[in-house]
């Protein structure tokens, strides 16, 4: 059981011997450390309710808790504050069942629930940029949290895969290269196995492409033509959209990569699309769908509406499909392939409407229940002018040029500070990835999720403070601790024993993990995780400097002492984990 959870139900049970209600109970961790380790304010709350003097009461619950053996000391400070301070015994008892617990007092759910979860949102022929960052990172770790927490999760990248773009590439294309048998009617096929192009022949060709089609409307109608012809099942058509897909994935797979970042499910629009026709009809026979215009819309709309929530198009005037109708039809590819209790999507904070509309016209046909459709959104990662994030000539920065920035400057940070010193090239490489992805990743994610960040490179690579190279840093002092201690270690699966307030404070940090799990979980917000951490590796920071470990001369301080450091390292190795962090093995 969580340490909060269990304080509460002993606080809960002194309340319910004075006749109230137990929820009173409800036990925190103190805001003023210095005077407890807990606090109960249920005291005022149930002296307001029976109009009663709050101190009093709180004086009367007090008394009666002074006497568990889990209370080193329980007192009354202010107007009917409970302040609660545990006894070592009782600490060890926690940490001694956490240490042999495979999850280190992380919590659990009562019942799993199948979740689909959507963090992704590439589009063929484009690299990725920085504004696929904060999706994947925040999914990636999300669904880390939600499958330790006992839910089974399948992450779905969703490729933007069967637009107008496409119709866009193959017409440039083929004016490029007119004479490939894609192109041919008449061709019977087979068509060739590998690709008549490049990934770099894709980024090249679709901002061309897209450029041509805005200046000049004949371009625009043949590859809207073309984008029909595909959608139609055009057979050459067909085999270059999947070389397309195939060339693109290849690449969109190795940048994720290098950020910890995995999918299941490789689907996109397109494999909702074969969805949209029937799914169209039965939403016809509802009576919901609408003609407005020349389109087909479902209104969304109903009373009590705070701000106007404009109806889902359907279908446009012309009959082409939006993003909705295929967000839509995913949720019925979803409910028939995987049919989950739960679905969320890990997208920017700015689709926030157009996510409110989708789930209404879900909702509304019956396709999937409203409540169980989450619009996990984000803020967005801003330069220092406060703006969304771009290079100095104010173009969007490719990740992988990101990815390759922070490793230099982690490789710099490294030579600067006199770390890795001596390793070979092939380590010292794997050091400076892993520091300069932890520094990117930890310095988005410690942020809250719908809050925008400021890139400052300099700071995220700070070894000191709230960074991801602390944090590793940290992890790695705590390997080294242990390694020194060789044979001496080996002993340290004994008994913890503390005695001194770092020990003590060290021990409240690992008993919060069950909490900021239950937290990060509930409220899908990964920075909980990442203040534990930081919080966790500043109390082992300050017992490392007031007590000694491996060379404490009395064997059993020192067995528990190297324990405990064994446990702190298993547990900050776990959270970063779950944030999509990797530490060196040293530094």
């Amino acid at each position: 059981m969580i340490l909060l959870d269990e304080l509460s139900e002993i606080v809960g049970d002194a309340f319910a011997g004075e006749g109230l209600d137990r929820a009173y109970g409800a036990v925190r961790p103190a805001d003023r450390p210095d005077l407890a380790q807990f606090q109960c304010n249920g005291a005022l709350a149930a002296a307001k309710a029976q109009k009663q003097n709050p101190r009093a009461l709180g004086e009367k619950i007090a008394a009666s808790l002074a006497s568990h053996p889990a209370f080193r000391e329980a007192g009354v400070a202010g107007p009917g504050f409970i302040n609660l301070t545990l006894t070592d015994e009782f600490l060890n008892q926690k940490l001694t069942a956490l240490s042999a617990d495979e999850q280190l007092g992380g919590w659990r759910k009562a019942a799993k629930e199948k979740v689909v979860m959507d963090y992704g949102g590439p589009n063929v022929a484009k690299p990725l940029h920085v504004g696929h960052l904060r999706a994947a990172i925040i999914g990636e770790s999300l669904k880390r949290v939600f499958r330790f927490a006992g839910d089974d999760v399948i992450g779905d990248v969703h490729l933007g895969d069967w637009g107008l773009p496409m119709g866009q590439l193959i017409t440039e294309l083929q004016r490029e290269q007119p004479t490939l048998p894609y192109f041919d009617e008449a061709f019977e096929g087979p068509y060739p196995d590998e690709p008549p192009m490049t990934l770099e022949d894709l980024e090249r060709l679709y901002p061309i492409a897209s450029a041509a089609c805005k200046a000049d409307p004949q371009r625009a109608e043949e590859a809207r033509q073309a984008t029909a012809a595909l959608q139609a099942g055009r057979a050459g058509y067909r085999a270059l959209w999947s070389h397309f897909v195939a060339t693109s994935r290849a690449a969109i797979e190795r940048e994720y990569a290098d950020l910890g970042v995995t999918f299941d499910l490789w689907k996109g629009e397109a494999d909702a699309a074969p969805l949209v026709d029937d799914m169209a009809a039965e939403l016809r026979a509802q009576g919901i769908v609408e003609t407005s215009d020349g389109a087909e819309i479902i209104r969304v709309a109903v009373e009590g509406d705070k701000k106007k929530i404009p109806p889902l198009i359907l279908f446009k005037s012309d009959g082409s499909v939006l993003y909705g109708t295929t967000d839509l039809a995913t949720i019925v590819d979803r409910k028939q392939s995987l049919d989950p209790d739960r679905m969320l999507y890990v997208v920017d904070q700015r689709q926030a409407l157009h996510f409110e509309q989708v789930f209404r016209a879900a909702d509304r046909a019956d396709l999937f229940p409203a409540e169980r459709l989450e619009h996990i959104g984000f803020g967005t990662m801003n330069g220092k002018d406060g703006k969304p994030f771009k290079t100095r000539e104010g173009g969007v920065l490719k990740l992988r040029e990101l990815i390759d920035m922070v490793t230099d400057r982690a490789r710099a940070r490294l030579s600067e500070g006199g770390l890795a010193a001596g390793y070979s090239e092939d380590e010292t490489a794997d050091v400076a990835r892993k520091v300069g992805v932890a520094a990117l990743k930890f310095a988005d994610l410690s942020n809250p999720r719908i809050s925008d960040y400021v890139f400052d490179l300099d700071r995220f690579m700070s070894f000191e403070g709230k960074t991801g190279p602390y944090l590793l840093y940290a992890r790695v002092r705590i390997r080294s601790v242990l390694d020194k201690a060789g044979d001496v270690a080996a002993d340290g699966a004994g008994a913890i024993a503390i005695a001194t307030p770092e020990e003590r404070d060290l021990a409240l940090a690992l008993l919060a993990f069950g909490p900021a799990i239950r937290e990060a979980h509930e409220k899908r917000a990964p920075h909980v995780l990442c203040d534990h951490a930081f919080l966790l590796a500043q109390a082992f920071s300050k017992f490392y400097a007031a007590c000694r470990i491996a060379d404490e001369e009395n064997a059993a301080v020192r067995t528990s002492r190297l324990t405990l450091a064994t446990v702190v390292g298993r547990q900050l190795d776990l959270t970063l984990g779950l944030l999509g962090i990797e530490a060196p093995q040293r530094m």
